[in-house]
C-alpha cells in the first residue's frame, strides 16, 4: 500500500470508530502525524485527498475539520472518484490517447517552432519542482494541447480534446495518491520537450507513450 493510502485509511479509520466526529477539528499536524506513525508529508497528502473528497474541510487559519459527512454531500464528492473507479470506460480513453497522442507528439517535432518550445518551458519552469497536484494537472493539459496543435492536424486535435477530459480526474486522483507521480510527470514533460527541441521525432513518440501509459497502467492497478 501506497504511504499516502495508508495514511488515508488511518484517518477514515478515526472517523468510522468515533474518535473523529463530523464538526470535530482535527489535531494539530505534528500530534496526528505521531499519533499516526506517519510523515508529516504524506499525512499533509491524505488530508488533501480526503478533503477533494468532501470528507474533510480545510479552513486556511482555522484547521482542519470533519465535514458534517451528511451522505448527499458524500455521494456528491465521491463521483470525483467513483466515475473512474467503478467504469473502465476511462482505461478505454486512456487507451484510445496512448493511440493517438504520440503520433501527434511525432509530427510536431518537425513542425513545432522554437517560440512555442519556449512557451512550453516557461510554463513547466513556473510550476517548479514541487507543484500541487491541481496546478501540474491544469499545465499537464495545456502541455499537451500545445503540441497536439502544433502536429497541424485540426481533427486529431478535437479528437484528442475530446478524450483529454474523461481522463482528468484519474490523472488528480493519481497524483494525490501514487508515490512519486507528480516528480514523474514533470520528468516526463521535461523529456518529451528535449526530443522536440532536439526535432527527434520517433524519441518524441516513445516519451508520449511511456508518459501516458503509466497513467493507464497505474488506473489498470487500481480497478
Amino acid at each position: 500500500m501506497a504511504v499516502t493510502d495508508e495514511a488515508i485509511e488511518k484517518i477514515k479509520g478515526m472517523i468510522v470508530s468515533g474518535a473523529l466526529r463530523p464538526g470535530d477539528r482535527l489535531p494539530k499536524e505534528s500530534e496526528l502525524a505521531a499519533e499516526l506513525g506517519l510523515s508529516r508529508n504524506s499525512l499533509r497528502e491524505a488530508v488533501r485527498a480526503l478533503s477533494l473528497i468532501r470528507i474533510l474541510d480545510v479552513r486556511q487559519g482555522d484547521g482542519t475539520y470533519v465535514t458534517s459527512l451528511d451522505p448527499q454531500l458524500l455521494l456528491e464528492a465521491m463521483s470525483f472518484v467513483v466515475d473512474f473507479h467503478r467504469d473502465d470506460t476511462v482505461l478505454e480513453f486512456l487507451a484510445v490517447r496512448r493511440i493517438l497522442e504520440p503520433a501527434a507528439t511525432a509530427m510536431a517535432a518537425g513542425r513545432i517552432g522554437t517560440a512555442e518550445l519556449d512557451v512550453l518551458e516557461e510554463r513547466l519552469d513556473a510550476l517548479g519542482p514541487s507543484p500541487s497536484v491541481e496546478d501540474l494537472v491544469a499545465c499537464d493539459l495545456e502541455f499537451h494541447r500545445g503540441i497536439v496543435a502544433a502536429s497541424g492536424n485540426s481533427v486529431l486535435c478535437s479528437l484528442l480534446d475530446g478524450l483529454s477530459g474523461p481522463t482528468t480526474r484519474a490523472r488528480v486522483w493519481r497524483g494525490l495518491t501514487q508515490k512519486d507521480a507528480v516528480t514523474r510527470t514533470l520528468t516526463e514533460h521535461r523529456a518529451i520537450l528535449g526530443a522536440l527541441r532536439d526535432r527527434d521525432a520517433e524519441a518524441a513518440r516513445a516519451w508520449a507513450t511511456v508518459h501516458i501509459a503509466s497513467v493507464e497502467q497505474w488506473l489498470r492497478a487500481s480497478l
